[in-house]
């Protein structure tokens, strides 16, 4: 039984990681910038902690006897960089579930070289865009070194973003200057381009959909970090695209007793090198609720050493792709007959 400080232990995504590590066992340590909130969510025989990203002395305190933090608080751009220091100054690992490009791309710029010289472990983006993409790229990858194209094609039904979606987005919006963001020749280019709308096929039932081509994920930022493919291309379903974008677009709504939204999802991933495919694709319910299991496994296997390096890491670098993607089992149906 490990103490694990989840930071936006009352957000959306971080109710779901709480609930996570209590039924692995583990006492989550519930930490959040605002005392009321953490009081609405606090319950017996778990310790609240208030603690925001501007005050680092308060977040000393608040991961002090921790074994690792996961932080589920964004804008990211904001939150991440505090929490890896605090994590560095506390010596335990550091998880997040960071869906911003720009925020994952400064995690690995700024803290490679002190988390490696450290021997910490920082795993960003471990959550359903960037963590699971790159596990699926990964594992479709197998014995391959290298590949010339990945194609990452999200097929969500529908898709109600929390208040925390739509903070980040605005964040990343701004720090794109408004423009559109690509990985092409190895690197990523920021562009003005009208996004194509296509067609993908998924995996029976979904079958044939319209995507919006693309639609930059994380992806682009977790696969390029420890694979060598130049062209990393991410796929959105074209009503999912809608719902997001939509005026005043409604948050989850809770229809199972986990807390589970009624939305699916799946992710088709496409590997080519040469004139050789391979395809792997998953599915399951809710993208913040699958957030938990994913980010809760990878702090249980940096716990027990299940890992394969230190440092700066995407989950296809640090875990075993695809044994992670087994113990994901209750959680999502994979699909590796593409």
């Amino acid at each position: 039984m490990e103490t694990v400080a989840v930071f936006g232990a009352y957000g959306h995504t971080g109710r779901f990681v709480v609930a996570e590590l209590i039924e692995r066992g583990h006492v989550p340590l519930l930490v959040g910038r605002d005392p009321d909130k953490l009081q609405a969510v606090a319950r017996p025989g778990l310790e609240t902690r208030q603690a925001s990203a501007d005050d680092p002395a308060s977040l000393d305190r608040a991961l002090k006897g921790a074994a690792a933090v996961i932080n589920t608080a964004g804008p990211f751009a904001t939150t991440g960089a505090p929490l890896i220091e605090a994590a560095l100054r506390a010596g335990i690992p550091y998880v997040d579930v960071a869906a911003e490009i720009e925020a994952n791309v400064d995690t690995f710029a700024h803290f490679t070289e002190r988390a490696q010289a450290a021997g910490a472990v920082i795993v960003p983006a471990m959550a359903f865009y960037g963590g699971l993409g790159d596990l699926l790229v990964t594992a479709a990858m197998g014995d391959w070194t290298s590949a010339d194209e990945v194609h990452v094609a999200y097929g969500l039904s529908s898709w109600h973003p929390t208040a925390g979606t739509l903070a980040a987005g605005a964040v990343s919006g701004r720090r794109r200057g408004g423009r559109r963001v690509r990985f092409t020749g190895g690197r990523l280019d920021y562009h003005d381009d009208a996004l194509p709308t296509l067609e993908w096929t998924f995996p029976a039932p979904l079958g044939p959909q319209k995507v919006i081509g693309e639609f930059t994920m994380a992806d682009v930022v977790t696969v390029p970090s420890h694979l060598a493919v130049p062209e990393v291309r991410t796929y959105m379903a074209a009503q999912a695209a809608a719902d997001l974008s939509a005026p005043g677009a409604q948050a989850p709504a809770a229809t199972d007793e986990r807390g589970r939204s009624a939305q699916t999802f799946v992710v088709d991933v496409l590997v080519r090198s040469g004139g050789e495919e391979r395809r792997i694709a998953a599915s399951g319910q809710d993208i913040y609720a699958i957030s938990a299991p994913l980010s809760v496994e990878a702090v249980e296997r940096v716990l027990t050493g299940r890992t394969r390096t230190t440092g700066v890491a995407s989950a296809g670098a640090i875990f075993d792709a695809p044994d992670f993607l087994r113990a994901l089992s209750p959680h999502l149906t994979l699909h590796t007959d593409r």
